[in-house]
């Protein structure tokens, strides 16, 4: 927590009124009630102790009411966020509120909508600065930029995303250190880079496209740097114009909103980790699918790909910098952000309960199933392996080349066509299907099989998957000839051999062959399908090539009207220069405010009357301090404003310079009054011999009032 003293109580205010404008202040106050609301904030009863705390149910569903307050105040949902980090900023709105109990501090949610912004903010956590982690960026910038930027043709621009850049300085950090890696290609290429920065903060947004920071930012960033890439203004740094238009700074939820594609280089530092585990194993894919071959994941310290190691290779470990591998083992479709779900992320965290001791039924159930239960296979409607109890080793073997887990390449030679059938009747019709005394062939030792099939409905998790179960069975005793010639009875076993063949395969024929006319009736029906879709698609074409002529139509009007502006830019540019050197040559302080005396822009002459900083403008004339003993200047703007006639009157400063202060309207060339003007005109020296030629006079006219004789000449000064 921060505690600010009230500025108007300081003597010299420029450090509290730093700290309030920078928007750090939690509580301001004069420095004589900062004790007692410290000593109030250490005795409140922490909401969470530790890590494992459970709270109560009544603390649990006012979180999930706050969650559901900032989601229709903002529009943003914080379920995919941490609990406990939801829980420490919370406790923290509590803490400086005074607040016990979660469920009132619910309660002055809804009746303030400025705590919801400023908890908003607070779960915001915009903490971030100028090359963070410096060695790093350090084995960024020497070894992998280079060689990164070596690998890519010449001219060719790179395109890099930042989420989560919070008020830019990464961003910027991350535009610096490129340009200076293509400083030091040898020989030297002409390769760009354009930033994407995105965050939920749209104030920290609007300051990160401002590129202005204050003097501190020289503890991280070197003086080369600071010469090289910065500005020096009063009271701070601004990011020169090279490296503020590398960056495009935009409004985006990594976890709402569609990601940035055909990236090279994404920069992910330090958010990953208040996002809960379910979340991070859908960006990781995400980043994996929005990065192009070869590109560069650039993550915090406290982070990594986690199980993802066959989609990222590691460059640098421990500075977590990776690139994108193609892995062919990965066939899950990406998760984008719209159907990321939030799960139960307000409910208490489950922690592993301590494994009980195992009881004699666990033991007995465990054993019969290992040393008793047939072998049994779980797939899907296409045969994909989910799941296997007991030793298949005897029906299924894995096939020679790429890994491949499915049923019909992984079944023995001579169960195949029989399991292949069997399957698709399975998964027509809701019964079980048996295949009996299949035989395993050579390399089962003439061992015998039956083979179940079933599709199951019950449980819910299991729905649609089909068991297969495999039960070995005895082999079919081989009848003795008795009284037959040998070969006459070996001729008639191969006869019945055959004609059991040849119902089988008239079967399987018949199968076929009704399948075969479903599958033409459904390529019929899909065929006309495609008709309609193609007679669609062609009419679509036809508008989109209508549209297509217009947008290019519309293309060439922005290219004139962006011209057009451009120029219009330079103009109001080379003009405010104008303006600027004409006021900074007059040497005259002069002061312009808006119609409601707030201060709209000044001159550095300004500064030595009027206590005057940048961050003034805007505020209002009455709230600063100043060296004239002139209170009522707002009156008298006033009545300029109001009657449009210029006020001029000889004004005295407290160590003893005079001014003519003179006030005008502001007039626009609309001829439009938009508020005053005032200018200070230093006429001390015209004072100060106004003053000596009054004594002269005064001590002339006390001479003439003495008698002649007595008169003498006035005394030389």
């Amino acid at each position: 927590m921060m505690l600010v003293q009230e500025p108007a109580t300081a003597k010299f205010d420029s450090m509290p009124r730093s700290a309030v404008d920078a928007g750090l202040a939690d509580i301001v106050a004069p420095v004589e009630e900062l004790p007692g609301k410290i000593m109030t904030y250490l005795q409140r009863t922490p909401l969470i102790a530790h890590r494992d705390v459970v709270l109560e149910d009544k603390s649990q569903s006012a979180l999930e009411k706050a969650v559901i307050l900032l989601r229709a105040h903002t529009g943003q949902d914080f379920t995919l966020y941490k609990r406990n980090t939801l829980y420490r900023r919370i406790e923290r709105r509590m803490g400086i509120h005074q607040i016990n109990k979660m469920p009132a501090y619910v309660r002055y949610l809804q009746e303030n909508s400025q705590e919801l912004d400023l908890l908003f903010k607070e779960l915001l956590i915009g903490v971030t600065n100028f090359f963070r982690d410096p060695a790093a960026w350090e084995e960024l910038r020497k070894s992998i930029l280079p060689a990164f930027i070596a690998s890519r043709p010449d001219g060719q621009a790179l395109r890099a995303w930042v989420p989560g850049c919070s008020t830019g300085e990464e961003a910027y950090s991350l535009a610096m250190v490129f340009k200076e890696a293509v400083e030091k290609s040898k020989p030297r290429k002409r390769i760009t880079l354009q930033v994407f920065a995105t965050d939920l903060d749209k104030d920290a947004i609007d300051k990160a496209r401002k590129g202005f920071y204050p003097e501190n930012i020289c503890a991280d960033v070197s003086p080369e740097q600071l010469s090289r890439f910065f500005k020096k203004e009063d009271h701070g740094y601004r990011v020169t114009n090279e490296i503020r238009e590398m960056v495009i700074f935009a409004p985006q939820s990594l976890i709402m909103d569609p990601p940035f594609t055909k990236l090279d280089i994404l920069s992910c530092r330090n958010l990953l980790i208040y996002l809960t585990p379910e979340v991070q194993k859908k960006l990781i894919p995400l980043f994996h699918y929005s990065l192009t071959p070869g590109g560069i994941l650039f993550l915090g310290s406290a982070e990594t790909v986690g199980t993802f190691s066959d989609l990222f290779l590691p460059i640098n470990n421990k500075s977590r910098i990776f690139r994108r591998t193609e892995s062919p083992l990965r066939i899950e479709p990406v998760a984008f952000p719209s159907s990321f779900s939030a799960g139960p992320s307000t409910a208490t965290e489950v922690h592993p309960a301590p494994k009980a001791p195992a009881s004699l039924q666990s033991l007995a159930d465990q054993l019969i199933l290992q040393q008793y239960a047939p072998p049994t296979v779980l797939v899907n409607d296409k045969g994909d392996i989910f799941y296997i109890s007991g030793h298949t080793g005897k029906y299924l073997e894995p096939a020679a080349g790429k890994a491949n887990w499915n049923l019909f390449v992984m079944a023995r030679e001579s169960l195949r066509y029989e399991l292949s059938s069997a399957f698709q009747k399975a998964l027509r019709q809701k019964e079980k299907v048996t295949l009996h005394g299949l035989d395993l062939g050579k390399d089962g030792g003439g061992q015998c099989v039956d083979v179940s099939l079933q599709r199951l409905a019950e449980p819910g998790s299991l729905r649609g998957l089909v068991m297969i179960v495999f039960t070995d069975v005895a082999a079919p005793p081989v009848a003795k000839p008795s009284g037959r010639p040998l070969k006459s009875h070996v001729r008639n076993v191969r006869l019945a051999e055959l004609e059991q063949e040849l119902l089988q395969v008239r079967g399987e024929a018949r199968t076929i062959h009704e399948e075969m006319q479903t599958s033409q009736e459904e390529f019929r029906s899909a065929n006309e399908e495609l008709q309609s879709t193609n007679e669609e698609l062609q009419s679509t074409n036809e508008e989109l090539t209508t549209s297509k002529e217009e947008m290019q139509s519309l293309n060439e009007e922005l290219q004139t009207v962006n011209t057009e502006l451009q120029a219009k830019v330079d103009e109001l540019s080379r003009a405010s220069n104008d303006m600027k050197n004409l006021l900074d040559s007059t040497d005259i302080a002069t002061l312009f405010l808006d119609r409601e005396l707030n201060v709209r822009r000044f001159t550095p002459q300004a500064t030595k009357i009027i206590k005057l900083i940048p961050a003034d403008v805007g505020r209002p004339i009455t709230d600063l301090a100043s060296d004239l003993r002139y209170p009522e200047l707002a009156e008298d703007a006033r009545d300029v404003l109001q009657k449009l006639v210029a006020v001029e009157k000889p004004i005295a400063a407290r160590d003893g310079r005079w001014f003519t202060v003179r006030i005008m309207p502001y007039r626009t060339l609309d001829d439009r009054i938009d508020g005053v003007v005032i200018t200070f005109a230093n006429i001390t020296a015209a004072k100060t011999l106004e003053a000596r030629l009054r004594g002269d006079h005064a001590i002339l006219q006390k001479q003439v009032a003495q008698k002649p004789h007595d008169l003498k000449p006035p005394r030389k000064r």
